[in-house]
């Protein structure tokens, strides 16, 4: 990963001015929603890419740490009746648990194993979900949570805030001796072994960094719509999840939280073809991933950022 610059700094700053002036020159409830979903799947994307993108082992069930922060923030407010702040850490807690009860017996193998058991793990807890629907509210969910904020144009900023950290934090990190290991790790694991790294920790301790952002995403998640369900689960989250991660260039980070704000935009925006919608959609993303490898996002960056100086 290439050194972070004045240009990229600069390039930042003014997306997220865009980002966060956007609803104060269109004044509308709807355009703060959607924009307030886009950076929420901007920190799902970004703690995805963190861990897989990095270590080359891809999660398939990223949507467990996202329901588990979710429903988290779900039991705290319909059950416990909790401060809606606290959710917040406790979600991050709760997704980290989770990912070392899933991580650490499966991370130690090599193969698909990662993948399989962290795409069977979220597809359990959607099940069990059903199953105990007298706790968990079954296909309905749970609803009545308090939202953290009153004012939505407020929710988002706050929103918005959290997705630049969570940016910053796992870039920081991604650039330090930390994330040249994982990258290591990505390209010889046997190596990387042979010269007395300790590759499962490494894999373990960035699954749960990992982990604890998509949970923080999933509370801010639940207290944006006021409810949770088990589709939060599902395996459609985590496949958007890393089609959006794709799409922005893999490894990248910040190409995968911009990936996840423009993709998001982009299916309110075919709203208006109705049934076509989808096709449109599919064919887009078919067109970028076979023709773009490597991404959109973060590749065309690099490409312009290296004519301007």
């Amino acid at each position: 990963m290439r050194r972070i610059s004045l240009i990229d700094i600069a390039g930042a700053i003014v997306l997220v001015a865009i980002l966060a002036l956007a609803p104060m020159f269109v004044s509308s409830n709807y355009l703060t929603g959607v924009l307030t979903v886009c950076a929420i799947y901007g920190i799902w994307a970004s703690s995805w890419d963190f861990m897989s993108g990095l270590t080359g082992r891809e999660n398939f069930g990223h949507s467990l740490f996202i329901g588990a922060g979710a429903y988290t923030a779900g039991f705290l407010a319909t059950i416990w009746s909790t401060n809606p702040w606290l959710s917040l850490p406790t979600a991050v807690g709760v997704a980290i648990a989770f990912s070392l009860l899933v991580g650490f017996p499966t991370l130690r193998l090599r193969g698909p194993y990662f993948a399989l058991a962290m795409l069977s793990a979220s597809a359990i807890l959607q099940r069990l979900c059903l199953i105990f629907w007298e706790y968990t509210g079954g296909e309905e969910g749970l609803y009545g949570l308090d939202p953290l904020i009153r004012s939505p144009l407020h929710y988002y900023w706050f929103v918005l805030a959290v997705l630049v950290i969570t940016v910053i934090v796992l870039t920081l990190l991604a650039q330090s001796h930390w994330g040249l290991l994982l990258r290591a790790i990505r390209g010889d694991e046997a190596t990387c072994q042979a010269a007395g790294i300790n590759v499962t920790f490494y894999k373990i301790a960035s699954l749960m960094i990992s982990a604890g952002f998509a949970g923080l995403g999933g509370a801010l998640y639940a207290h944006y719509q006021l409810q949770v369900s088990p589709p939060l689960f599902s395996v459609v989250v985590s496949i958007t999840v890393i089609i959006m991660v794709y799409v922005g260039g893999i490894g990248s980070i910040y190409g995968a939280a911009v990936a996840a704000i423009l993709l998001t935009l982009l299916t309110e925006m075919l709203r208006g073809f109705g049934e076509y919608r989808l096709w449109i959609y599919t064919l887009t993303l078919m067109l970028i991933l076979f023709f773009l490898p490597n991404g959109l996002i973060a590749p065309l960056w690099r490409r312009l950022t290296e004519r301007l100086r």
